[in-house]
């Protein structure tokens, strides 16, 4: 399994719609990539005195073979294009 982790920078003023995120994006994000060998996505909120990271999604795949079709998916572009929806941060991905 592969877990690839979106982190989103930020502090008290970055703009992040938390329940957007929740009800709209991850669902995307399961709708384009659960095809492609996602497993699971899940979202927490570091707590208020966490400074540095308003967001951290973690998705886990089934291999890294997964990982790069889901991101090299046509439905991939639609996951990024969203991401104007509900923040102003530019996320980070790292795979482990």
């Amino acid at each position: 399994m592969t877990t690839m982790f979106v982190t989103y920078p930020g502090d008290a003023s970055t703009r992040f719609d938390r329940e957007y995120y929740v009800g709209v994006h991850l669902p995307l994000v399961r709708t384009a990539w659960e095809p492609h060998g996602l497993l699971s996505a899940t979202a927490f909120f570091p707590a208020g005195s966490v400074e540095g990271t308003v967001a951290l999604a973690v998705c886990e795949f089934r291999d890294d073979a997964a990982v790069d079709a889901a991101l090299g998916s046509p439905q991939s572009n639609a996951v990024m294009a969203d991401i104007v929806n509900f923040t102003d941060s530019t996320p980070a991905r790292r795979r482990c």
